[in-house]
C-alpha cells in the first residue's frame, strides 16, 4: 500500500484508519452501508479523501473476511413483488438528475429498488477530491401507475443511469448500472443491448454459477471535456474486485477497466471481460420461431482476433441444448460480440429495431496470456433473454488468497475500431439439403477484389460428419463470393466446421467456425 499516514480528510479519517474502522453495518453521514462482515472494513465517509487505490484496498481487505449477502428483507412487498411495466413506470422527476444544473457532460440518476432489482449498491459522488454520499430521496422518483411507499429508512438505489451529450449535443442516454455486476454503454444514435460483466465466475457450471454484485460505487464528477470515471467495489462468495471505469460517449462510446480481483476461495473458472446477448432466431436458425420477423437478435456472432493475427467469426445460435466452445489462444488482440447487420430489412422489426443495437468489442490493454475465449449458447424461448455469453478465461486459475490485476478497452460501437484485414462473412444461412439427413449451408464472404481472384481455393473440414457438393459462386457486382456446401451429419449429435478462402497459403477472408447441433 502507498504511505497514508499524513492525509486526513474532513471526517478526521486517514485512508489507514478507515481500513481499520469499525463494520460497515452502520449508517455514517447519509451513507447507507450494505451488509457485510461484522469485522469488514467501513466505506468512507461523508468528506473522507478519496484516494488512489482506496477501492482497490478496501477490496483486498473485504476478500479476507467472511462473505454475508446482501440484506433484501428491507424491500416492502408493495416494490419486491412489482412486475417489469410496474417498475419501468418508476422513472427520475424532471430536474432530480444529479448535475442536471451543472452545464457538464452527464448527469447521473440514481435507480430505484424492487422488482428483479431487490439489492442495494451504495453510491456515492467524489467531488472535489472527497466522499459525498447519494442518500435516498422519495422526491428523485415519479410515476403514474405505481405507489411508492414511505420510508424510514434509507433504502438505498439498485444502481443508476447515466446521461451524456455525444458530441455536444442534448442529454441522451448513455449507460446504466443495475443488476449483480452488469453495466450496459451505447454508441451514439443506438439502443441499449449487449451486457458486460464485471465479474464472471463459474458460468454454466455444475457446481452452479455465481453472480458477483455491486456493493459500493463512486463516481467523479466530470470536468470539462473529461471522461466519467466509476469506481466500483464488487463482491461475492469467492471473491471480490476494484474497478476504475473511464467512460467516453461518442460515435462508438469507450470504456477503459483497469481491475484486481482478489480471491476468498480458490477459484478454478474465472471470466474477464464478460459480455452477453440475446439470440432468438436467424436465416441459419430459425428453430421453433413462428414469428413475421426475420430475425430476432442484439448481436449476431462472435468476432476474435487471436494473438497469432487469425481474424474469426463465429455465429451464435440459440440451440437445443447448452453449447460450450472454448477457443484456446494466448494473448488475443480482442473479441467481441458483434451486431453485423445494420439493415432494416435484416430484422423488419417496427418496435426493436435490432439493428441499432451496439457491437462490444474488447481490446486487452496488457498481455493476458494462455487461456481461451469461451462461448456459452443457451436455449431461450423469449427475446428478453440473454442467452449467449463470451468471457475470456485465463488458462491458470486464481489460488485462496490470490490476486489477479487486469485491463482492457471497450468498444460499444456500429462497427469494430480496425476493419477486419481480409474478407469478412457477411451471411450465413442453412437449410433442408438434398436428402432429410443432410443440410444445405451457405455462407458469403464479402470484400474487394475477393471476386475477381482466379485462384481461390477453399479450405472446408468438418470433424466428425462429412462435406458433400462443395461449390462456389461469384458475384463481382456486390464483391462476394458464396460458398455452398451439404454438411451430412452422418448420425453425430454435434459437427465442428471450418471454413476459409484462400490464395496460395494466404488466407483471403476470416475463418469462418460453425457448430452444427440437430
Amino acid at each position: 500500500m502507498a504511505d497514508d499516514s499524513a492525509t486526513t480528510g474532513a471526517g478526521g479519517q486517514t485512508r489507514r484508519t478507515l481500513l481499520r474502522g469499525a463494520g460497515a453495518l452502520a449508517v455514517s453521514a447519509g451513507f447507507p452501508m450494505p451488509a457485510f462482515a461484522d469485522d469488514a472494513p467501513a466505506l468512507p465517509t461523508a468528506g473522507t479523501p478519496f484516494q488512489a487505490g482506496l477501492v482497490t484496498d478496501l477490496a483486498r481487505a473485504l476478500a479476507a473476511r467472511a462473505y454475508v449477502a446482501p440484506r433484501t428483507d428491507d424491500l416492502p412487498g408493495a416494490l419486491a413483488d412489482l412486475n417489469r411495466e410496474q417498475y419501468a413506470a418508476i422513472r427520475t422527476a424532471p430536474g432530480s438528475a444529479v448535475w442536471a444544473e451543472a452545464g457538464l457532460g452527464f448527469t447521473l440518476e440514481p435507480l430505484h429498488r424492487g422488482s428483479v432489482f431487490k439489492d442495494r449498491v451504495a453510491l456515492a459522488l467524489v467531488e472535489d477530491g472527497v466522499v459525498r454520499p447519494l442518500p435516498y430521496d422519495r422526491a428523485r422518483f415519479e410515476t403514474d401507475t405505481t405507489q411508492i411507499p414511505t420510508l424510514k429508512e434509507d433504502m438505498g438505489y439498485s444502481g443508476f443511469k447515466i446521461r451524456a451529450r455525444f458530441d455536444g449535443g442534448d442529454l441522451a442516454d448513455f449507460a446504466y448500472f443495475q443488476g449483480a455486476s452488469f453495466f450496459r454503454l451505447i454508441a451514439a444514435g443506438q439502443g441499449f443491448g449487449v451486457t458486460a460483466r464485471a465479474l464472471t465466475l463459474r458460468p454454466a457450471d455444475a457446481r452452479g454459477e455465481e453472480f458477483p454484485e455491486f456493493r459500493a460505487i463512486w463516481i467523479e464528477r466530470p470536468g470539462p471535456g473529461a471522461p466519467l470515471v466509476v469506481h466500483a467495489l464488487v463482491d461475492s462468495p469467492s471473491a471480490t474486485a476494484a474497478l476504475r471505469m473511464s467512460l467516453r460517449p461518442g460515435a462508438a462510446s469507450l470504456c477503459d477497466v483497469e481491475g484486481t480481483v482478489f480471491a476468498r476461495t480458490a477459484i478454478d473458472h474465472l471470466g474477464l471481460g464478460g459480455m452477453t446477448t440475446s439470440y432468438l432466431f436467424g436465416p441459419y436458425d430459425r428453430r421453433g420461431a413462428d414469428d413475421a420477423r426475420a430475425a430476432v437478435h442484439s448481436s449476431g456472432g462472435l468476432q476474435i482476433r487471436t494473438g497469432s493475427g487469425e481474424a474469426i467469426w463465429r455465429p451464435v445460435r440459440n440451440p437445443e441444448t447448452l453449447q460450450v466452445s472454448s477457443f484456446v489462444d494466448d494473448n488475443p488482440k480482442g473479441f467481441g460480440l458483434m451486431q453485423r447487420a445494420r439493415d432494416y430489412r435484416a430484422f423488419q422489426d417496427d418496435v426493436q429495431h435490432w439493428e441499432w443495437r451496439p457491437s462490444l468489442w474488447l481490446e486487452p490493454l496488457a498481455a493476458w496470456g494462455p487461456g481461451s475465449v469461451t462461448l456459452l449458447e443457451i436455449p431461450s424461448d423469449s427475446e428478453f433473454n440473454e442467452n449467449i455469453l463470451a468471457y475470456w478465461r485465463p488458462k491458470t486459475g486464481l489460488a485462496a488468497r490470490g490476486e489477479l490485476a487486469f485491463s482492457y478497452r471497450q468498444h460499444w460501437c456500429w462497427q469494430p475500431p480496425e476493419p477486419v484485414p481480409v474478407a469478412v462473412v457477411s451471411g450465413t444461412r442453412s437449410g433442408r439439403g438434398t436428402t432429410e439427413a443432410r443440410r444445405l449451408i451457405l455462407v458469403d464472404f464479402t470484400g474487394e477484389g475477393l471476386a475477381e481472384v482466379e485462384a481461390l481455393r477453399t479450405q472446408l473440414s468438418v470433424s466428425p460428419g462429412a462435406i458433400t457438393a462443395n461449390r462456389l459462386y461469384r458475384y463481382p457486382e456486390r464483391k462476394t463470393v458464396r460458398v455452398a456446401f451439404e454438411l451430412d451429419p452422418r448420425g453425430e449429435k454435434a459437427c465442428e466446421l471450418r471454413l476459409a478462402l484462400l490464395r496460395d497459403d494466404t488466407a483471403l477472408t476470416e475463418t469462418w467456425l460453425y457448430r452444427w447441433t440437430p
